[in-house]
């Protein structure tokens, strides 16, 4: 089973919709010319999207079958960035990821979970 970037957003100032991208600049403190946030970035799965009320989610993940939450302490190849999974949002869906590794990201990216031993 993998993980694919379905879609790339960043939220460049509070309150105001989003910016669709097709491929994102991943740095240490999150994708360039996103708002700093409560961390560097914000996963969701397609599941978690409401068309009436969206996460303000950086990157949106057709899980193929996996639980993002069960990835809290897992470090994940995305494009050619290296995210860890730090924690579950407490008031949206999703996951918290701080970058270890600063890369480029694009939508139909696969995302695996590497073991770093």
């Amino acid at each position: 089973m993998s993980m694919r970037v379905a879609h790339l957003a960043i939220y460049p100032e509070k309150g105001q919709p989003g910016v669709d991208l097709s491929t994102a600049t991943v740095e240490a403190d999150g994708l360039t010319g996103d708002r700093r946030k409560k961390a560097a970035i914000h996963l969701v799965t397609i599941a978690d999207t409401d068309v009436d009320d969206p996460p303000r989610a950086n990157i949106v993940v057709d899980p193929g079958g996996h639980d993002l939450e069960s990835l809290v302490g897992s470090t994940l190849l995305v494009g050619s960035a290296r995210l860890v999974v730090t924690q579950r949002p407490s008031n949206c869906p999703g996951v918290y990821a701080d970058v270890t590794e600063p890369g480029h990201v694009s939508v139909g990216d696969d995302l695996e979970t590497v073991d770093d031993a």
